[in-house]
């Protein structure tokens, strides 16, 4: 009987990926402009320019672009704009998973504060707000700002297609596993800390 030839195949290593935040997740999280404008009419607080946001930051990053067009090639600019766009999509992601954060424990609040049975709920002293009015406060604050970032984060996603003539994907970078890259000295030298 024959022996099988030995595989010369290493086995596949699986990498995983740490996933960027998108601007459909942007989407989900951040109000819209007729949601911004509910919350702004409800609490008496300033209207957005959702548009005059959103086209300003177009702008910004293609005159960004324009103005470094001759110091860096199709690829650098492709990975620079990658960069900047991710940090508005980013940033308008955090901001709104905070807002509905924000939401939630405004609803609860308000929640408990419907109960005539709860005394630590009720409202403060005469001038002073009840803990579930300044909890709604807040929530429209960061409703307001998040819809800000939104639109922030859209400008900055279309001024990309514009300049690069792609949609805007954020980019899927490897998870950090420190154990997998130490050489086996490295690996040595901190077992031997065990001694």
């Amino acid at each position: 009987m024959a022996k099988p030839a030995p595989s010369s195949r290493q086995p596949a290593r699986v990498v995983q990926l740490r996933k960027g935040a998108t601007i459909e997740m942007v989407r989900l999280t951040c109000p819209d402009a007729s949601q911004a404008l509910k919350i702004a009419e409800s609490f008496g607080t300033a209207v957005i320019d959702s548009d005059g946001i959103r086209d300003l930051h177009e702008r910004l990053v293609i005159e960004t672009a324009d103005a470094l067009g001759d110091g860096l090639g199709d690829k650098a600019m492709q990975i620079h704009l990658q960069r900047i766009v991710g940090a508005f999509v980013g940033s308008a992601h955090g901001a709104g998973q905070f807002y509905s954060r924000a939401v939630t424990e405004a609803r609860d609040a308000t929640a408990k504060a419907a109960n005539d049975a709860r005394d630590e709920d009720l409202d403060g002293p005469v001038g002073y707000d009840s803990a579930a009015q300044r909890k709604r406060e807040f929530a429209a604050d960061m409703g307001i700002q998040a819809h800000s970032l939104r639109m922030a984060a859209e400008g900055a996603v279309a001024a990309y297609a514009q300049v690069i003539g792609e949609t805007w994907k954020p980019f899927d970078r490897p998870v950090e596993q420190p154990g997998h890259s130490l050489g086996r000295k490295a690996a040595e030298a901190q077992i031997s800390a065990f001694d």
